[in-house]
């Protein structure tokens, strides 16, 4: 395991919360320390996506997680700018925005800080740490991938939420898990969430084969 750091994982509206929870489960289990914070509409998301009994004006994101990983996570209210987050000396590692809608995507991308969020990601990127943002959207408009390009540009991380299928999933959760296993391994975080990817056997040359020509 390596050492313990500090993230912050921010929750915003766009769909696959699944992605967050997933990402900060894992990183508490590592035994980082998370400091998580939530838009409006990720609470909204998470009541109808994720079927969970939240409180939309008073959440209790702590009891997401399991009562022996919640001394490692610190929740701040998305009004909270004074939280350790929203500070280039508070020591965060990284700043994760999962999911991450286009409204909250388009915000940090033109520099608005307007809560606790958008500030997080502001700090990262003028402190040049790593920012990831794992939008959820299709498909994407002009105006997306400009924002997207702006933030690319700007030395943010774009990881759309786009699981892979080589590694032959056989649930939701081998989804899920392929997703937050690509964002660990930006943040550095190891992980063994999906295997790796290794070399096929060479498959022995077929005698119906002719060099030269294309397989049709």
């Amino acid at each position: 395991m390596s050492s313990s750091r500090v993230f912050a994982v921010c929750f915003c509206g766009g769909s696959g919360i699944a992605y967050g929870l997933r990402l900060v489960e894992v990183l508490l289990q590592s035994g980082h320390q998370v400091h998580l914070a939530a838009t409006g509409a990720a609470i909204r998301v998470l009541r109808h996506e994720a079927q969970l009994p939240l409180d939309q004006q008073h959440p209790d994101l702590r009891s997401l997680f399991a009562p022996e990983l919640q001394k490692g996570l610190s929740v701040h209210d998305k009004a909270a700018v004074e939280a350790a987050p929203s500070s280039g000396s508070a020591g965060i590692a990284a700043t994760i925005l999962v999911p991450c809608s286009m409204g909250t995507l388009a915000r940090v991308a033109h520099g608005f800080s307007s809560n606790l969020i958008e500030r997080a990601a502001d700090v990262a990127l003028k402190e040049g740490r790593p920012l990831i943002l794992v939008p959820r959207e299709t498909p994407l408009s002009t105006i997306h991938l400009r924002n997207m390009l702006l933030l690319a540009e700007a030395g943010a991380v774009l990881l759309p939420a786009m699981p892979g299928f080589y590694h032959r999933p056989e649930t939701v959760k081998d989804l899920v898990d392929f997703v937050a296993g690509k964002i660990l391994d930006r943040i550095g975080v190891e992980h063994t969430l999906f295997a790796r990817w290794k070399t096929p056997p060479t498959p022995r040359p077929s005698s119906q084969w002719n060099e030269g020509e294309e397989e049709e």
